[in-house]
């Protein structure tokens, strides 16, 4: 063994190995590739050994000791006003990048460093939230990073069926987080042959799923979920199949959260849809409104569903909704038919449609739209196409969204200029039977006289 590498060794066995301030800045001043190997090894087995408290401790450390020198920043860009050109720009970037991005990019070079990466992000989300904590740059890098490591071009799609090996089934039952796989039988109903389901892997993670798919082949456009999720249900003839419906997306690793892989594998899968099955040419979803049940009850944001908004959007529907219970105002009919939704079923169908529409398209959280899977699909270039109430009859359904379902259409002719349009100036392309309701539901969101004259 060479001496530097045994000299390296023994000091790493005399600090114990597990001094990570120490083993830290050790990997950052190697620079041999076997002594960055054995360093970002130990590295990653001190990582693994530790608990929450120990975790807090490390990610406190990289934030506070591995952070850009504000001295050296401030002097390269005062070189580079004085004499902006490539030699000058050079320093400056290398001023500004965090130290703790190389220690990264190192940590990754050893075996599992790409896999304890991201459990370390997952990590670090986990304590993000906590009182003290502030950790928005050191995630910020390993975002940064990330997006690098896990593009597109690095990524592999693989369609999933009974033949792939049980133990990726298996992780397909634990990620899936939209609609619960209860057990083989249920599995194997969504992987039939009307049914189709692709996931991205990527080479570092051994047979790990990153991001799966769930696809019902239909002939007609679903905004009911039950029919697709009974394991009892008539097994539909491909060739009798026009319509696509992705109907559960789901991340796997929560250390790769925010970072994007759903637009590409849904366009990735339209291609090998459209390949494998010409007869199929609408694609769209069946999607959940995740927050809208929240948004109801959020009466203090100013960009949602204010009282007012509320009695304006619900006025076409009063004297069926105050008829229905023994309030008489409709804003608290409304909310007194809620408490047992289904049992209002009738009266209630037509109000939270256009709530809907309302939450989809008006409402905000932070300047962004409030339903984060909207936010989604329309930037991905779908179109907002249709509403239905009561389609997902299940409890959580039924909790999250009062059992609202929503379709979202993507079109291939559509697609690039439905993007561009909401990503620069948020407008959001309507399904036919939708803009027109819009129009009315715009006008009592925005402004009252406008709402009296609609």
């Amino acid at each position: 063994m060479p001496g530097f590498l045994s000299n390296l060794l023994q000091i790493l066995r005399e600090r114990r190995g597990s001094d990570m301030l120490f083993l830290c800045r050790h990997l950052l001043s190697e620079r041999g590739e076997a002594s960055q190997t054995v360093l970002a090894e130990r590295i990653i087995k001190a990582y693994m050994e530790m608990n929450a408290a120990d975790r807090l401790k490390f990610f406190e450390m990289l934030a506070r000791d591995f952070g850009p020198d504000p001295a050296a920043i401030s002097r390269a860009a005062a070189e580079y006003e004085k004499n902006p050109s490539a030699e000058t720009l050079a320093p400056l970037f290398a001023a500004v990048e965090p130290p703790r991005q190389e220690l990264i990019r190192r940590i990754n070079t050893a075996s599992h460093g790409t896999e304890t990466l991201v459990t370390m992000r997952g990590h670090l989300l986990e304590l993000a939230g906590s009182k003290g904590t502030n950790f928005a740059a050191l995630d910020a890098d390993l975002r940064h990073l990330f997006k690098s490591w896990f593009n597109r071009g690095f990524l592999r799609l693989e369609r999933i069926s009974w033949k792939t090996p049980a133990h990726v089934l298996e992780k397909l039952i634990h990620y899936e987080a939209v609609h619960e796989i209860n057990g083989w039988p249920d599995l194997r109903r969504r992987l039939a042959a009307d049914r189709r389901c692709f996931a991205f892997f990527h080479p570092a993670l051994d047979e790990e799923p990153i991001i799966f798919i769930e696809i019902a082949l239909s002939n007609q456009l679903v905004g009911e979920l039950e029919p697709l999720l009974d394991i009892q249900a008539p097994v539909l003839a491909t060739e009798k199949a026009n319509t696509a419906i992705f109907y559960s997306i789901n991340n796997c690793l929560a250390g790769l959260r925010a970072i994007p892989f759903g637009n590409f594998l849904i366009k990735q899968v339209v291609v090998e849809l459209a390949a494998e099955l010409p007869d199929v040419k609408n694609y769209a979803t069946l999607s959940p409104l995740p927050r809208f049940a929240r948004a109801l009850k959020d009466d203090r944001n100013a960009d949602g569903f204010t009282r007012e908004r509320l009695s304006r959007l619900l006025a076409d529907y009063a004297e069926d909704l105050t008829a229905a219970t023994r309030e008489r105002d409709p804003v608290e009919a409304f909310q007194d038919l809620l408490q047992a939704p289904l049992a209002n079923r009738k009266v209630l169908t037509a109000p939270l449609e256009r709530l809907a529409l309302a939450y989809l398209t008006e409402a905000r959280d932070g300047g962004r739209l409030y339903d984060p899977v909207a936010s989604f699909h329309l930037a991905n270039g779908a179109r907002l196409e249709r509403i239905n109430a009561f389609g997902n009859l299940r409890p959580y359904g039924l909790e999250a969204s009062f059992g609202l379902t929503v379709n979202y259409r993507y079109l291939p002719d559509e697609v690039e200029e439905n993007h561009e349009q909401f990503v620069r100036n948020g407008q959001i392309r309507l399904g036919g039977g939708l803009a027109r309701d819009f129009r009315e539901v715009s006008a009592a969101w925005q402004n009252p006289q406008r709402a009296k004259r609609a």
